[in-house]
């Protein structure tokens, strides 16, 4: 299982902040060892540390749409993901995650 951390209302954006977020999400790295992510927009921080099942080479978390108005870290997996991926032709992925799709639907 995947470690989420996600904090809302920072108004710190400092590199010290920023430093005690990746810290924080440190902490979590038992629950995911292969890879960690973090994303940042405005007052608000959305850190994953990656347990790699589907797609370990490039599925790396947090997953964006194509011009990167939606971003999603998620802990499951979609068993339709091919099937969805079919419908949704008209968008471009960057991985093989299983979860990419959540950000294009």
């Amino acid at each position: 299982m995947c470690g989420i951390l996600a904090v809302f209302g920072c108004i710190d954006n400092s590199q010290a902040k920023r430093s005690r977020i990746i810290e924080l999400s440190r902490r979590l790295r038992h629950r995911g060892p292969d890879w960690s992510g973090l994303h940042c927009h405005g007052d608000c921080y959305l850190a994953h540390q990656r347990l790699a099942i589907v797609d370990p080479t490039s599925g790396d978390q947090p997953l964006y749409n194509e011009d990167k108005t939606v971003v999603v870290t998620v802990n499951g997996e979609i068993y339709n993901h091919k099937q969805l991926r079919e419908q949704l032709k008209n968008h471009q992925f960057r991985t093989g995650s299983d979860c990419e799709v959540i950000a294009h639907l």
